[in-house]
């Protein structure tokens, strides 16, 4: 292994390993982003696949208006919905978490300190105040 050249800091360097490690963790991530996405279109054709094709056989409206081609349509639609939104959902909550982890102790305490450093604090100008 050797080390690269590229600074993070004036004190800390970036090494093979850190870069390797970053990317498996990329790698894991988009893995469990697709498997949520797939469960997400599976589940998501079958819910909007059985009323879409109950509403053909039944709906003398539906029967009139909707061949073969807009009902594969609006099943495919609301599939791929589904699988972006929830791998996209799960890539912004895996990331916010692996953010939260290598975050400094500094930046982790989100509590509240009222005092001193509230009123050192600048106000907002005030058409941004209630």
């Amino acid at each position: 292994m050797h080390k690269t050249t590229a600074k993070m800091s004036s004190t800390a360097t970036v090494t093979r390993a850190h870069l390797d490690n970053k990317l498996a963790l990329a790698k894991r991530c988009s893995r469990e982003a697709t498997l949520a996405g797939a469960k997400a279109a599976a589940v998501a054709t079958v819910a909007s696949a059985v009323p879409t094709l109950a509403s053909v056989r039944m709906l003398p409206w539906a029967k009139a208006n909707l061949n073969p081609t807009g009902q594969a349509l609006i099943v495919c639609t609301v599939a791929g919905m589904a699988y972006f939104v929830a791998a996209d959902k799960a890539i912004l909550s895996l990331a916010r978490r692996h953010s939260y982890e290598s975050a400094p102790d500094h930046l982790k305490d989100t509590s509240f300190h009222g005092g001193a450093a509230a009123a050192a604090r600048p106000r907002p100008p005030a058409f941004f105040r209630p």
